[in-house]
């Protein structure tokens, strides 16, 4: 799925919303209920593979199941891996295989610290993407991410300019927090074509009106994840996600 598909689609549906697909305990029938409720307000789905992998082997069944299921029922939707490894050689090769070959996903979260060498085995996939950390929001992300290197730029900064000239926009994207909207636009600044995936919206507090301020372009370029504000609502994930891309839907009038 290229860039102007994404895109084509986020217009169609006016609604750039990504759903995490976080659920515990592990249910195959669960991820279906949420993926019928939300699919008709929905872009994406983003399975984060920490809680299946935490179940062995049958948690790594209910995930290919989960996205043989959305395959089929869904083909149009983006799907992406939220597995956030990060190594090399042979390693990244094997990672790569598990996520665009065995389970067909169209992304994948990968972490840039060991630079490209980490990254080139998933761009040797065609029509595939890969999403890098850019710039998190947790409490400690600027541990290390605002560090200012010699030459002044702050290491985040560096690394997207880096990135940028490793595959193009049909092919790469970042993450950027919510919780911290100023941040958001700094990633948007240093990636003004790019394709932003956007966590921390709902309950971690992050919220659609200041993400969209930041991030989104005049073509779209963005999907805002919500995970847990979904798949646990009290009112059921379909009434929960319907709201969220109400909110959204009044920015892609």
């Amino acid at each position: 799925m290229t860039r102007q598909t994404l895109n084509r689609e986020i217009q169609s549906r006016k609604s750039c919303l990504c759903v995490g697909l976080d659920v515990s305990p592990l249910s195959l029938e669960l991820n279906k209920r949420i993926i019928e409720e939300t699919a008709p307000y929905s872009v994406a789905f983003k399975p984060n593979t920490a809680f299946y992998e935490s179940s062995g082997w049958q948690g790594w069944k209910c995930l290919e199941e989960t996205v043989s299921y959305i395959r089929t029922r869904y083909p149009g939707h983006f799907l992406i891996a939220d597995a956030k490894r990060g190594d090399i050689g042979n390693t990244a090769r094997e990672y790569a295989r598990t996520f665009f070959e065995r389970m067909d996903f169209d992304a994948v979260t990968l972490s840039p610290y060991l630079g490209f060498d980490s990254v080139a085995p998933f761009l040797e996939y065609k029509n595939k993407w890969v999403i890098l950390l850019a710039l998190t929001s947790n409490p400690s992300a600027d541990d290390f991410q605002l560090r200012e290197l010699s030459d002044g730029t702050l290491l985040y900064r560096n690394i997207i300019e880096k990135a940028n000239g490793w595959a193009d926009n049909d092919r790469l994207m970042y993450v950027a927090g919510a919780t911290r909207p100023e941040w958001v636009r700094m990633v948007r600044e240093a990636a003004p074509d790019r394709f932003l995936l956007i966590p921390g919206v709902g309950t971690q507090g992050g919220t659609v009106e200041q993400v969209i301020k930041n991030g989104k372009t005049k073509e779209g370029d963005i999907l805002i994840n919500v995970s847990r504000a979904i798949v646990h609502s009290a009112d059921g994930p379909g009434a929960a996600a319907k709201l969220f891309a109400g909110s959204i839907s009044r920015f892609f009038s």
